[in-house]
């Protein structure tokens, strides 16, 4: 039985290694992180690296729920496919497993409590713009990328793991802004 950890951020500014130090100590031999939304399992290869990895009697673990995901069917669908391939899911705060029978009606409350928060979240998110837009506060998002630095960086031949680097970002955001740039061009 191997115990494997997922950690997961949703954006690049925040930082897995209070999740990853929890892991270890709760004796995860291998953890995987990954900086992506849990909003859908879109993109999230490290997750999906993982639940390929994953034999009989071995064990997911992570911190909390919304870790693994904040949409119920997501989580429902992340447990089923981890125990068709003979594999349990853990989570540790609070601490809940799917060992057990009680494990899958909790996991399934708390997977429709993540969901109702995350609504809950960008219910406010949209309250809080439009009050700002009335006081004229509100001018949109701030960029969180240089674009125009990843795509001089590419055209100067840098490859995508040392634009990553420099651009603090991620190389599949390096290639999204990339595969963007192209369409553009393509279309003027």
């Amino acid at each position: 039985m191997t115990k494997i950890g997922y950690a997961r951020v949703s954006t690049a500014d925040q930082d897995f290694e209070i999740q990853q130090q929890r892991l270890q100590s709760e004796g995860c031999v291998i953890i995987r992180a990954e900086k992506v939304s849990g909003a859908s399992r879109e993109g999230r290869t490290e997750l999906a690296t993982i639940i390929e990895f994953l034999r009989e009697g071995d064990e997911l673990v992570v911190t909390r729920l919304d870790r693994l995901g904040r949409d119920t069917r997501d989580v429902l669908n992340i447990v089923h496919e981890c125990e068709q391939r003979g594999a349990f899911v853990t989570i540790l705060d609070p601490h809940v497993s799917t060992r057990g029978e009680m494990g899958h009606v909790i996991l399934t409350v708390l997977g429709m409590v993540a969901q109702m928060e995350r609504r809950f979240i960008k219910e406010r998110q949209r309250e809080g713009i439009a009050r700002a837009r009335q006081a004229g506060a509100y001018h949109g998002g701030k960029a969180r990328l240089n674009h125009e630095l990843i795509r001089t960086l590419h055209h100067h031949g840098i490859g995508a793991s040392e634009i990553a680097r420099r651009a603090a970002c991620s190389r599949m955001q390096v290639y999204r802004i990339l595969a963007a740039s192209d369409h553009e061009i393509v279309e003027k």
